[in-house]
């Protein structure tokens, strides 16, 4: 579902060019755990991103269920990370001035493939799914960061994505509440069938997954 072949990105500075990722080969199929392992620095979330369309690789392909998504162009690669990959970040990203249930059904409204009727109806069953049937009207504000963090991943469910990338998405919580996130993790890949690939630094969550790759200094280590 999702290859790698020979991907890398090297950033100019006035100290010369930085190989951020070097030439990194990864295959992983339809419905696999990913984690991705490495000290700060180490490249994951430059890769995390060039994968997620959000970093452009100077070299190499990213193909995600067939299609070469850095071949597409400004509006299709937008469509389909819009439909095709789910994000959550480190921090919760919502958009403050906007409820719960509008910040869930935000990216189908934009997606314009179903009616808002529809959209809304599903952020609501999506919020419920997470435990948050009572937050619709919520402010970010107003919940705390578990809360938030639930939010954004019933927000990255609502197009019924093929890919969930993950970024430290724990790193900034209680342990208790770490582990009923990363249990909602767990439900959608194995219960949805969701492809997961999660950056941590944390090995415990680590173990949980099928294929564990760590990266150091850009590069996959044997």
């Amino acid at each position: 579902m999702l290859s790698c072949r020979g991907v890398g990105r090297t950033y100019q500075t006035d100290r010369g060019p930085v190989d951020a990722v070097r030439r990194i080969d990864l295959e992983a199929p339809d419905g696999r755990f990913v984690a991705v392992i490495g000290r700060s620095g180490s490249g994951k979330s430059t890769l995390m991103a060039m994968i997620g369309g959000l970093i452009r690789p100077t070299i190499g392909s990213i193909l995600i269920d067939g299609v070469d998504i850095w071949a597409l162009d400004d509006n299709a690669m937008a469509r389909f990370r819009n439909r095709r990959i789910g994000y959550v970040f480190q921090f919760a990203s919502l958009l403050p001035t906007l409820r719960a249930i509008d910040n869930v059904a935000l990216p189908a409204l934009l997606d314009r493939r179903h009616a808002a009727a529809e959209a809304y109806d599903r952020a609501a069953q999506l919020l419920a799914d997470v435990e948050l049937g009572t937050h619709l009207d919520a402010y970010p504000s107003e919940m705390s960061a578990g809360e938030q963090r639930r939010a954004v991943i019933a927000r990255a469910l609502i197009n019924d994505p093929i890919l969930l990338l993950a970024d430290e998405p724990t790193s900034d919580l209680d342990e208790q509440t770490e582990r009923e996130i990363m249990a909602l993790f767990l439900s959608v890949n194995r219960e949805r069938g969701t492809t997961l690939m999660l950056v941590t630094h944390n090995l415990a969550l680590a173990s949980e997954a099928e294929q564990v790759v760590q990266i150091a200094d850009g590069a996959i280590v044997p």
